[in-house]
């Protein structure tokens, strides 16, 4: 089979692999798609990301697949299968994976099958999911990242009648605005500096978009929320935008971090913002919390509530896999871009 590999000089190519290996509660799966990561998957190409220090590695973890075999004592997977999030571990000597999902084959393992015969399954098997027939194998690599974000809010505490300000509109920030208004939050102020992603953001449901590079946020934000917002979010991993956050948040507020950033320091100024406040990171929201929200993004899909394609821009074939990394690479004007087998 073939797999995208990343080596230790940040070139990147296609390469030829064995199929994965996979065990009596495992189920092989046949992939069909793979979403993206502007942010991990870049980082990890120009070795910043934190954690993968062994290359040559194998990349993508948005993956879509299909079953197409399980192994002898799989209760939970049947082949035909939708699956989201497979993983595939066992990679050749010499390599190290970064989830390997850009492969043709994968892995998913039946966690509940292992817990039901008293043997633990690996955290990571717990969010490997079944879609409802009739998902497109495409468009549903979109709704990992929808899991992450709704697991994510839950953690930072969003709640009905909370102000939310999101900084940096890609399709993480444009998810966080999306459900924060179907779960009551408001008034929703979305930040950004390209006037696309505003407009996006203004059909998500944020209340009020600012255009970074045009307006000041400071006196934008006070203009809408007097005292400050509840929440403000960054969503895509710029440091600056804590310091920025701490301008508009009003007393026991917090500043969120979701976006993992190349920098892993920074210097904060607290000098202008209230006397209590919290900071809270959360770059990695428990696999077992994304399998609960496993259910409600489904039915919003299945309701018509929220659909995936709004924030897909780009699908390429495999073969294509380069091109769409050269894009992020140029800046060009994006949202998700999913990877086709």
């Amino acid at each position: 089979m073939k797999s995208y590999v990343v080596h230790g000089d940040g070139s990147c190519r296609i390469e030829e692999m064995p199929m994965p290996k996979y065990g009596e509660y495992d189920a092989l799966v046949k992939m069909e798609s793979c979403g993206v990561c502007n942010g991990t998957d870049m980082k990890i190409i120009h070795r910043k990301f934190k954690g993968v220090e062994d290359y040559p590695v194998v990349l993508g973890h948005e993956g879509v697949g299909r079953v197409v075999e399980t192994g002898a004592k799989v209760k939970n997977y049947r082949i035909g299968d939708l699956v989201l999030l497979p993983f595939w571990s066992d990679v050749p000597e010499g390599y190290s994976s970064a989830w390997g999902t850009y492969s043709e084959f994968n892995v998913v393992t039946d966690a509940a099958a292992m817990e039901s015969d008293g043997l633990v399954a690996g955290e990571f098997a717990w969010a490997q999911s079944v879609l409802p027939s009739g998902f497109d194998p495409i468009s549903s690599a979109m709704i990992i990242t929808f899991r992450e974000v709704l697991s994510t809010g839950k953690i930072f505490g969003f709640e009905e009648n909370k102000s939310l300000c999101v900084l940096g509109l890609g399709p993480v920030g444009l998810s966080f605005v999306k459900f924060a208004k179907l779960q009551g939050m408001g008034p929703i102020i979305a930040i950004d500096v390209q006037e696309e992603k505003l407009e996006l953001a203004r059909k998500m449901g944020a209340d009020c978009v600012i255009n970074g590079k045009t307006q000041d946020i400071k006196s934008a934000v006070r203009e809408i929320c007097p005292e400050g917002v509840d929440f403000a979010l960054d969503a895509v991993g710029v440091n600056s935008f804590i310091n920025t956050g701490l301008e508009i948040i009003k007393p026991g507020a917090k500043i969120c971090v979701y976006g993992i950033s190349e920098v892993q320091n920074t210097e904060i100024d607290w000098s202008r913002c209230p006397y209590n406040w919290t900071l809270q990171f959360n770059q990695f929201p428990s696999k077992k919390m994304e399998a609960e929200a496993h259910r409600q993004i489904c039915v919003w899909i299945e309701s018509g509530i929220l659909d995936p394609n709004d924030f897909i821009s780009h699908v390429f074939d495999f073969s294509e896999i380069n091109e769409a990394f050269a894009k992020i690479e140029r800046k060009d004007p994006m949202m998700k871009m999913v990877i086709r087998f």
